[in-house]
């Protein structure tokens, strides 16, 4: 990681902009869950991770209450990192299947992951206002990331926090539905954006998103930036 994307990272976790998400992140690392009773918590905003020469950004929604919130790693200790490293792994841009904490070998080639939202919300809803918060903190990574082409959104509101932060720099768009597999052009100079359904329980465990539809995804990354 670069020294500015690491100056940035020790600016975030400092962060305390949202009171609701502070009190919450900050109560689910007091009282932990039951099977960690035993780990500290991170309990802190979560910074992105990866590759500083990435050329393309994953977003997700936010922390997991007991997944990244514990861990201090996107997409880290839950169920959606168990469904989303292994793809990764299998498309070549992962050096192992699995991310169970910060230092444990997982390394990314070409991709930074990173979140809308940096602390854990309850019921995983931040409210608009607290996203409007966060995405400042996006912003200022994509601006360290200088070889960026794309993004994959996993979710909607994913989707629609990328979209609303350009809208707030005064970009306009014409209108664009969150569909799984669905491919955007943001515009001249910006990068695409490539929707996913989020790698949740609720879509994994259903078969709304299986392990070939996400494979699928990340195979047209691939075409996209010629890898």
């Amino acid at each position: 990681m670069t020294d500015l994307l690491q100056t940035l990272n020790e600016k975030l976790i400092n962060c305390r902009k949202c009171p609701r998400l502070v009190a919450w992140r900050e109560d689910v690392a007091r009282i932990k869950r039951k099977a960690y009773q035993d780990q500290n918590y991170w309990g802190k905003p979560v910074p992105g991770f990866g590759d500083p020469d990435a050329k393309i950004v994953i977003v997700g929604l936010a922390p997991g209450a007991h997944g990244s919130n514990r861990t201090g790693r996107m997409f880290t200790g839950d169920a959606s990192g168990d469904f989303l490293y292994p793809a990764l792994h299998r498309a070549g841009y992962a050096s192992q299947p699995t991310g169970h904490y910060p230092d444990d070998g997982l390394k990314l080639k070409e991709f930074y992951i990173t979140a809308i939202c940096r602390c854990a919300p309850p019921q995983n809803h931040p409210n608009i206002g607290e996203i409007e918060n966060c995405l400042p903190w996006l912003g200022a990574e994509l601006d360290l990331l200088p070889k960026l082409q794309g993004f994959v959104a996993l979710g909607k509101i994913a989707f629609d926090g990328i979209l609303r932060m350009y809208k707030l720099q005064g970009v306009k768009f014409p209108s664009m539905q969150f569909i799984h597999d669905g491919f955007y052009e943001l515009g001249e100079g910006l990068p695409w954006l490539l929707s996913s359904y989020h790698p949740s329980q609720q879509n994994t465990l259903t078969g709304r998103l299986t392990p070939d539809m996400f494979d699928g995804i990340w195979k047209r990354v691939r075409e996209l930036i010629g890898w």
